[in-house]
């Protein structure tokens, strides 16, 4: 059946009794009662058919691994040879199919050795409840005649934590209760030295509310945000499960617990009978609520995965109710857990009873650590562009695993190490080449190719060998560069084309340092080309300077690879016409300093390559970024100054938003949500709605500094960026952006 969601995870009820009476239990407790019918023990026959159906759904969804947790009632009760033959069939069931990753949840009290060496034997980790210190623990988990359990629980955590047994110890389940103090809460459980610990809110709906002292609403959020505190001031001792998924959601990556964020459930529960059900935290809501109708014996788990009730936790923002889909931190809490949300008359189309709680908690836990989650690359252009080298040295090596094995291009790379290897000189150069912003370009397309065959394994070798000569010539180094070239020219990354022949004819020519230059040997005779040698087959590549303090820019019009724009860039230039746009560049730059010299700053800052286009301006788009790493432009060459100026305005923005979001995260890309834009007829993306206005905050300055066009402008950018706060989609770093954009246009109001 198409669009299903496989279950990667089973939670399976060994024993549905228990041998302590938790009076927050959702299993005895709660609503639902069906435990009262069920056999005590799982049987063999329901063991052997769960493993079987499990090993069929593997198959089927070609699974890499699944999770088997073993489950109750406290499913110790179960005894070893009954838990045995579980880890016996699925061990045997999943061979060959899928990994298999066994655990168990029990509240300790029978743990002994004779448990723990089974467990060894197969690899099942132990995950144990326990909500604190000894007043917390003994405020709910007692037994039936009300003795504390704390001291046995402890006894069971110390035998898992020996040296024998570590190695099982998955952590702790700590159930929220707001009357114990939650430093002390902490402190227990962290001297247990726990692997992972899970906090989980008291299950309870609109219907049967959670206890609030003094009828805080968000009591539980200032609990956690203590908790959060005391795990921060410890240093973060162990990973806390609720706290790393909202650490991950507000940096735009995925949630990491079913009771918070968007992720679709993959979670199927067997019950003793071999009834299959939903999440057993259904219970809480009403009876039956977690029931399909469906069994191992008669039914699939696809019939499962297929049921009206899982696909309902399995549709993202659509599955949520109207008011969570307008509320910014959404991706974070996801509307809560799915029980959570439940009221008699509608359902769980409702917020999450713990709503405000999940708010604040959200809230709380962004402005503790935004500074940190925020990438340091928004805020400082030298760290955007030392992760883009990475990123480009990265993908570099990622084509040297596709094409190590030619033996062209591992000449050329071993010449790339000798380089780095030589010292200053020769780090600087290699990062000079690496750098060009073309560089990226080829490797991009490289990658693309080498995967389908190798089919441009001489071509990818030709401009590594290119690279690797640019940098030997750039550090004037003693060291041997050989270049293959082909219809009688080579490129050299950042310096210039070299015609070593006639149009058609292929070969290789070998390039050294001189003093004056550069110097090639092709065949019996050398030549001097470069900078000073006049040789009429060198075209180097010519620059432009925005000022007298500034780097020289490259008008890049040599690079086979700066064809990466919408539109195709212009030949070589004559050098009058390279005269001419130099002009045009000089007049456009004073232009930006006069009107915009904020702008104008931010404009040059990392600006290292200009390539002209063909043809002239289209309005609304100026400035072009293309496929390329960070620093290069292409301008329209039949630009007047003044398009020019707003060629390098917008295309600097555009280049600048294109560098953030392939080095950081500024929005999630996990739902296609759609949000309202001024300049548009349709719903665009929240990338699209960013995009806009990172450029059009610049074009409003730069026009209200010349000619006051567009004098609506300011109040659309600002509808813009209320929508843009208001979006769920948007990481830390992204919030960070668009409150910088505020601050831009506040002193273009000024």
């Amino acid at each position: 059946m198409t669009g299903l969601i496989a279950f990667r995870e089973i939670v399976l009820k060994v024993h549905s009794r228990c041998d302590l009476a938790c009076d927050h239990c959702y299993v005895y407790e709660h609503a639902d009662q069906s435990w009262r019918a069920r056999p005590k023990v799982i049987s063999p026959e329901v063991i052997h058919q769960t493993a079987s159906r499990l090993a069929e759904h593997a198959r089927d969804h070609e699974l890499p691994s699944v999770t088997v947790i073993l489950h109750g009632g406290e499913p110790l009760l179960a005894g070893t040879a009954r838990l045995r033959l579980v880890c016996e069939e699925f061990t045997r069931a999943l061979a060959g199919t899928a990994a298999l990753d066994l655990r168990i949840h029990t509240n300790g009290l029978q743990l002994s050795p004779r448990y723990l060496d089974l467990f060894a034997e197969y690899g099942v980790r132990v995950g144990i409840s326990l909500d604190g210190d000894r007043a917390a623990n003994d405020r709910h988990r007692r037994f039936a005649d009300g003795r504390t359990s704390h001291p046995l629980v402890l006894a069971a955590v110390e035998l898992l934590r020996s040296e024998s047994y570590r190695h099982l110890y998955q952590g702790l389940l700590c159930t929220v209760d707001v009357a114990n103090d939650p430093d002390a809460v902490l402190d227990a459980l962290a001297e247990l030295e726990p692997p992972r610990v899970d906090f989980l809110l008291p299950h309870a709906t609109w219907e049967t509310p959670p206890a609030r002292p003094g009828d805080a609403p968000d009591a539980y959020a200032r609990w956690l945000l203590r908790i959060f505190d005391r795990w921060e001031h410890l240093e973060r001792p162990f990973p806390v499960r609720l706290f790393e998924s909202l650490l991950s959601t507000l940096g735009g990556g995925p949630s990491l617990t079913e009771a918070l964020g968007l992720a679709p459930t993959d979670l199927v529960v067997v019950e003793t009978d071999g009834q299959l059900e939903q999440v057993d935290s259904l219970k809480s809501a009403y009876e039956g609520a977690a029931a399909t109708g469906f069994n191992v014996f008669d039914h699939t788990l696809d019939q499962v995965a297929a049921h009206p009730g899982v696909r309902a936790r399995q549709l993202g923002l659509a599955g949520v109710s109207g008011a969570c889909r307008r509320c910014p931190v959404v991706r974070s809490c996801g509307g809560g857990l799915y029980t959570h949300r439940y009221r008699p008359d509608s359902g769980f189309d409702n917020p999450s009873v713990y709503c405000t709680d999940l708010r604040e908690l959200v809230d709380g836990v962004e402005a503790r650590t935004a500074s940190r989650q925020t990438a340091p690359e928004l805020a400082d252009p030298a760290e955007l562009a030392r992760s883009h080298d990475e990123l480009t040295r990265l993908l570099l090596a990622r084509l040297h695993g596709e094409l190590a094995a030619d033996p062209d291009w591992a000449r050329s790379w071993e010449l790339l190490a000798e380089v780095e290897r030589a010292g200053v000189a020769g780090a600087d150069a290699l990062d000079a080449v690496l750098g060009h912003p073309f560089t990226r370009t080829w490797v991009l397309e490289a990658l693309e190719a080498a995967p389908g065959g190798r089919s441009d394994a001489p071509g990818a070798a030709r401009r590594l060998a290119a690279l690797a000569a640019a940098a030997v010539l750039r550090g004037g180094l003693d060291l041997p560069a050989e270049v293959a070239y082909r219809d009688g020219e080579v490129y050299l990354p950042t310096l210039g084309l070299l015609r070593l022949g006639d149009p058609g004819t292929d070969g290789r020519a070998a390039l050294r340092a001189t003093d004056e230059g550069y110097a090639v040997r092709d065949g019996r005779a050398e030549h001097r080309f470069g900078p000073a040698a006049g040789d009429a087959r060198w075209l180097p590549v010519r620059t432009w300077s925005p000022g007298p303090d500034a780097a020289p820019v490259a008008l890049e019009d040599l690079d086979p690879y700066r064809n990466c724009f919408a539109r195709p860039p212009r030949l070589r230039l004559g050098a009058g016409e390279a005269d001419e746009l130099r002009g045009r560049l000089d007049t456009a730059w004073a232009l930006l300093h006069r009107t915009v010299p904020g702008f104008a700053r931010a404009t040059a800052d990392g600006l290292s390559t200009l390539t002209p286009l063909a043809g002239g301006p289209r309005a609304g788009d100026w400035g072009e970024a293309g496929r390329h790493g960070p620093g290069a432009l292409g301008v329209p060459y039949g630009a007047g100054a003044g398009e020019t100026a707003l060629a390098l305005l917008t295309g600097r923005r555009r280049a600048r938003l294109r560098a953030l979001t392939e080095v950081t995260d500024l929005y999630a890309l996990d739902g296609a949500w759609q949000h309202p834009s001024p300049w548009r007829e349709r719903p665009v993306p929240v990338s699209r709605l960013l995009a806009d206005v990172h450029e059009r905050v610049a074009v409003e300055a730069y026009h209200r500094a010349t000619d006051g066009h567009e004098p609506d402008g300011a109040d659309r950018i600002h509808r813009a960026l209320d929508r843009l706060a208001e979006a769920a989609e948007l990481t830390v770093t992204g919030k960070r952006l668009v409150e910088e954009l505020r601050w831009e246009l506040k002193s273009v109001d000024a």
